[in-house]
């Protein structure tokens, strides 16, 4: 049996260096993963049966890496883009910044808050396409609340058709998508609804260079992704050229493995803190994991929460999620100290709740 103490102390080398402590023997996942090594393996039967798409999915429990999965063709270093799951890490890098400005650790930002303006920091955006846009603030942002249209107005993406124009320059309501939608109006009064938008979540490139004269990129792989060891992380830019940018994509575009994305989960499942040192902010992190507003219980800030039991009602509550198209995953559930990723090239939707229930009826009461 795996002591408190173990759980707590262990954080993975980087691949590099051996990376994840493995458990391969029955009865060590067992005793020492407190898991069902049998029932695992029908999650992953499910997965198949489901969803032959390529994909690979990586457990970790007590910080042991008790299963890892991939289909043909898919190894351990194979890369996927895990698309909307890159807000999460949009969300951290933010939670970083407000913590160092708090501190006064970046001179001459001034205050900036969830509660700050946000056209105040995206002079690119004047004149405003809408009036209403004046009221929208960070937190808008980050909750899906700001009255950008997105996929309950039937945008679903910021691509963009032809040359005429960049991604910026849509999210921002200058221009129409590749589908001729755009987003120049609000739906609504920023505060007043929740609609998934990754235009509304692309502002915050904008926001984050102009207050910062840096990428988001950047920030998160000096704070974040190296002192936890994530090697092999690539993460788009949109824009540049005579269109605005070229910034980090900040709504999707990060390429990562199963089981260095499940490294960046680890370090949610240790509130933040690694080898020590408190990377991301506590406070950050437990209001980035709890419902964020009114209108979707299910909504954080930039995660997705499991607290009110909506989200997946066959796990425990304290659950959180990055969750992203093609049935990218990472699960984080403290309670059982069990962090679950799924990466792959698809399906669009995943038979999600009959898995992940399957993996957490897996651990064996300890």
């Amino acid at each position: 049996m795996v002591s408190p103490e173990e759980k707590m102390a262990y954080y993975p080398p980087p691949e590099s260096k051996g990376g994840w402590r493995r458990l391969s023997e029955p009865q060590e996942v067992r005793a020492k993963g407190g898991i069902d090594p049998d029932k695992l393996e029908i999650a992953w039967q499910l997965n198949q049966f489901f969803h032959p798409n390529p994909s690979a999915v990586v457990v970790i429990r007590h910080g042991y890496l008790v299963a890892e999965w991939s289909t043909f063709s898919v190894l351990p270093h194979t890369k996927f883009n895990i698309w909307s799951c890159t807000k999460s890490f949009t969300a951290t890098a933010f939670g970083i910044l407000f913590e160092d400005i708090r501190q006064d650790r970046i001179p001459g930002t001034g205050e900036v808050s969830l509660d700050s303006l946000a056209c105040s920091f995206v002079p690119e955006g004047q004149p405003l396409t809408d009036a209403l846009k004046s009221k929208i603030t960070l937190r808008h942002l980050f909750t899906m609340t700001s009255g950008i249209v997105g996929e309950n107005g039937g945008i679903a993406s910021i691509s963009i058709g032809g040359t005429d124009y960049g991604p910026f320059e849509f999210a921002l309501g200058r221009c129409p998508n590749k589908y001729g939608a755009r987003v120049s109006k609000l739906s609504a009064e920023p505060g007043s609804c929740w609609d998934y938008s990754d235009a509304a979540f692309a502002h915050l490139s904008l926001i984050f260079s102009n207050i910062t004269g840096g990428e988001i990129a950047d920030y998160l792989e000096e704070r974040v992704l190296s002192p936890i060891g994530i090697e092999d992380l690539s993460w788009d830019v949109q824009g540049g050229g005579k269109f605005i940018g070229p910034h980090t994509n900040a709504h999707t575009g990060i390429h990562i493995t199963a089981r260095d994305l499940a490294r960046f989960g680890y370090l949610m499942l240790q509130g933040g803190a690694w080898n020590g040192q408190q990377l991301v902010p506590t406070w950050w992190l437990n209001l980035c994991t709890t419902t964020s507003q009114e209108f979707n219980e299910t909504y954080g800030y930039g995660w997705w929460v499991n607290n009110t039991g909506r989200l997946l009602p066959g796990i425990p509550k304290d659950a959180f999620a990055a969750r992203g198209y093609n049935s990218n995953r990472c699960y984080v559930i403290p309670s059982l100290d069990l962090v679950v990723t799924r990466v792959g090239s698809g399906p669009p939707q995943w038979e999600e709740s009959t898995i992940i229930e399957q993996i957490v009826g897996a651990i064996i009461s300890e």
